[in-house]
Parts: structure tokens; sequence; C-alpha cells
């Protein structure tokens, strides 16, 4: 019996009453269905994690001439409650965008953003004072194209976080392709085919608050996409941080780290390009994390109706198997579609769950389809035995909305991890777990020494359970609150041993649980 998972949505009375602007248009620009990165972060060091939304922009100018349209930042003030301080901390930002991720670039100890966008990218600089400066052209920064998401990792271990940019295809507001039935005058959003794909970008950290642009150098700049989200692992046990990026409609990519400050891209010899069938699909969100507990980093890919949540699983010598139809999610999935995902233990028992946000891309399905434009959101608990069952319904997730991105955190510091979901042209959503059972757990905030200050790519094994460091999680978002574990019954663990990206393993005994443990590297 699966202890049971609940959750209740809160944002209002929480306070956080944002609404994604996507600025939908009768001409269908492709833009209008991707925005909705959300990060969960601690912006001002007090221990709660705050959420920050990325916002639309007026087209065809792309600009945020309204402040509808500016990106938010919401404090957490403790007790599930939350206050809009994005004016006093200067991030309205300014561009259509989409995608943030949050992470310490430059080791001072307070957590920096970015933000991609629509030909505008942002490097915000937290200064610790509860501001953040725009700092994108002194760091070298470029915004020259349509950027969807990023993720931060430490590609070359020396200690300073390396910037990988999600860039998606070639377009400007003047495209006016018509898609769709033009004898009923149902105009909807283009096939991604009829946009020419573009290839992402790789910023090397130079540790002095700039970054080089090394995506040639690096072998990135050989393979185009249209890239929706990235997600970071080790997934050889090499020592080095591989990257995954979902690709739309096009085979995915997986850059296998040489270790000599280039990419090698094995993406279909190590079966995570294509699933089954061979044919690539619309894969949108990514997270690249352990479900069953074999201390190998697995990967799961959401996608449109039909499409199922691809799982490929990883079998070790770098190759990876679909498992999508043995784990259940294939005919747990095929109906919905997806944006957002993570694998968290949501019931503290012991084994990674998977949250999905839903709905379909396109505004107009239902006069097309069986399926629809907006759904609920997707639980599917993990049974320990290698399935998923899908407790969508009985976790409280009936609201249907046009879901793009989530971040999760433990917003209230219970052990319970929350999620919060954006929706194009409706409210927020605040996902507050309640889940009944008295589930133990342990939170690892790392603190690094020799390695990146956030600890980013750190392995740690506690008891027969593995996970690792990263805060790129999902669809153009980014969840930054340290590393979680449910831990079932047990009130103390034995063990936790922690491979820090620079090679020092640190060993933790008799730990107990229900707590946020603050873990410094050893300095030797």
């Amino acid at each position: 019996m699966v202890s049971p998972i609940r959750f209740r949505e809160i944002a209002s009375q929480a306070g956080l009453d944002f609404v994604l602007q996507n600025n939908p248009t009768p001409r269908k620009h492709m833009i209008e269905t991707m925005p909705g990165g959300v990060a969960a972060f601690d912006y001002n060091g007090d221990g709660l994690p705050d959420i920050f939304f990325t916002n639309g922009a007026s087209i065809p100018s792309l600009e945020k001439d309204s402040p509808k349209f500016f990106n938010r930042l919401y404090r957490n003030d403790g007790g599930m409650k939350f206050t809009d301080v994005t004016r006093e901390t200067g991030v309205a930002g300014a561009g259509y965008s989409m995608g943030a991720a949050a992470a310490d670039y430059d080791n001072d100890g307070y957590t920096d953003l970015f933000v991609a966008g629509v030909y505008r990218n942002t490097l915000y600089r937290n200064l610790g004072n509860g501001r953040f400066e725009d700092v994108t052209k002194a760091a070298g920064i470029k915004s020259d194209k349509w950027s969807v998401a990023a993720g931060w990792f430490d590609y070359d271990n020396d200690g300073w976080l390396d910037l990988f940019v999600v860039n998606y295809a070639h377009w400007t507001p003047d495209f006016d392709r018509f898609c769709g039935d033009r004898d009923r005058n149902l105009r909807v959003y283009c096939h991604p085919k009829y946009f020419e794909g573009l290839s992402n970008t790789l910023y090397r950290n130079r540790r002095d608050g700039t970054f080089e642009d090394v995506t040639v150098k690096a072998g990135i700049a050989a393979h185009i996409g249209r890239g929706m989200s990235v997600a970071f692992a080790d997934y050889d046990n090499d020592g080095l941080m591989d990257v995954f990026v979902s690709n739309d409609n096009l085979p995915n990519f997986l850059f296998h780290n040489r270790g000599d400050g280039t990419f090698e891209e094995v993406g279909l010899q190590a079966g995570v390009a294509l699933t089954n069938n061979g044919l690539p699909v619309a894969s949108m969100g990514a997270d690249f994390r352990d479900y069953d507990n074999d201390g190998l980093p697995d990967l799961n890919v959401t996608a449109l109706a039909g499409e199922t949540f691809p799982l490929f699983k990883n079998l070790g010598k770098g190759l990876f198997q679909d498992a999508t139809h043995q784990s259940r999610l294939g005919v747990l999935t095929s109906t919905r579609s997806g944006w957002s995902n993570g694998f968290f233990d949501f019931n503290n028992n012991g084994w990674k769950d998977l949250f999905t946000a839903n709905s379909d891309v396109n505004d107009l399905i239902d006069l097309f389809q069986s399926t629809h434009y907006k759904q609920p959101n997707s639980l599917f608990a993990n049974l320990g035995n290698g399935t998923f069952e899908d407790v969508s319904v009985e976790a409280g997730f009936t609201l249907s909305r046009a879901h793009r991105g989530s971040a999760f955190a433990d917003l209230n510091n219970d052990g319970k991890i929350d999620v919060v979901v954006s929706a194009l042209g409706e409210p927020t959503e605040l996902w507050q777990n309640a889940s009944p059972d008295v589930n133990h757990w342990l939170i690892l905030k790392l603190i690094g020494t020799r390695s990146n200050r956030d600890g980013i790519g750190a392995k740690i094994q506690l008891g027969n359970q593995f996970n690792h460091m990263t805060t790129a999680v999902g669809y153009a978002s980014s969840s930054s609150a340290g590393v979680h574990f449910g831990c079932g019954k047990l009130d103390k663990v034995e063990r936790i041993e922690i491979r820090w990206p620079s090679g020092v393993v640190q060993v933790l005994r008799t730990v107990r649980t229900n707590q946020v443990l603050e873990v410094h590297e050893p300095s030797k």
C-alpha cells in the first residue's frame, strides 16, 4: 500500500496573485504558447524559498510596456505567506521572458538569477542586500536568439558554475504563416517543423564575473535542435556533469562531457534521442534523476497526447532503455500533454514520485481532436518496484488550466515538497503538500568550499537512495532548495556519502532526520 499523497491549492490565501500574461494574438505567434518558467530559490538568505515567475510582453514590440507583463518575485514570509517584492528587488525585467535558472555563479553566498527570453536574456547578480543588479552586458551574455530555458552546472569542475542556454528556433514577429482550418477560419499555432532550429549556447565562467562563449569550442554549436529544457547529471559516473536537452519534434541531445572542455553528442547511441518506436516526440520538460534507487540517474521527458511521457532507465555503461511502458507511465500518460515535470518524494517513503504540469500546446485542440487544451496536473506515485500508479485525483489535482512551468521546494519547512505551477492567462497555483503519513525526511543544503558554492553536481547516497544537487528541473524552470530525501520511519540515518564535484568524498554518520542540514565541504 503506497503512502497517500495529498495536496491543497492555497495560492490566493498565500498572497501569490501572479497571472501569466502570454498575450495571445489572432496571428497565433508561436512564442505565445511557450512561456511560464518558475524558479524557487532563497534570494534573501532567510532559509525560506522565494518564488520567481517569468512573464510575457507586448507583441510585436516584445516590450514589457505595462506592469501586467513584469516578471515577478514573491518573498516567502513564512507560514505560507508571500509578498510581491518585484519593484524593490529590481527584477521586473524586459522583453518576452520564458525561462529562469537560479544559482550562485560568483560564489559569494547569494543566489543569482538568469532569465531566458525571446531575443532578450538577462543575468541578475544578487547583491546580498535584497536587490539584484542587471549585469548581462558586463558579464558578456548575448541576446541574439530565442532562448527558452537555461541551467547552471560546472562542466570543467573548476569550482565555478557555467551557464547552458537552451535556444528554440528562428522566429520573428513578421512570421505569418496560416496554420489550421481556413474553411472554418480556425487558426492554430503552427507545427514546429515550420521553424528552423538553433544550436544551444554554452558560457564558461571566467571566475571574474564574466563569461566566455565556448559554444563552438566545446562542440555544442554543431548540433541544431529546437531546445525546450535542459537537465544535468553524471550519467556514466565518470565525475563529469553531462547535459540532456529535450528537443521539440527532433531527436533529443545527450552531450557527454569528455573532460577536456568538449562534449560529444551521444543521444542516439545512448538510447535517449528517440522513443522505442524510433520517432522524435514533442519533448518539453526534463528531469534527470534516479527514480529506481539503483545509483544511476534516469530521464523523464514530457510530451503531447499520444506520445506518452517517455522514461529512459539508465542501464549503466552509458546506455539507457525506454522503460515508459514497463513502468506503466506509457498507459498512464498517453492521453495527457505535459510541460514541466519533477521527480520528488512527495510522501517521504524513500521513493521519488513524478509530478507533471499538463496542458496541450494548441488552445483550439478541442475542436480538432478528442483531447483537451486545459488539463489537470498529474501525480504518479512510485510503487518502489519500477512502476508508477496514477494518484492525481486522490492527491487533489482536478483543476484544468493551461499549465506550463513548475518549481519544487519545501516552502514552509515541514519536510514535505510543495509545488508552484504557472498557467497561461490564469492565476498561478500553489500546491501545499498535505500528505497525512508522518514519514520522516532530511534536506541537505550543500555549501562548497573547493567545489562551487551551491554544491551543484554533488552526488549523495543516503541508505539505498541516490540523488544529486541540481537546480535545473522541469520545463524552463529552476528549483534551488537543497537535496530532499524521504526517510520513511527512520529517526536517524546511519550513513550519508557525499561526492563533491571537486572529488572530495565526505561521509556523515548517525544523522537525525526531520531537519534541514547545512553541510560544508571539507577543505581537504
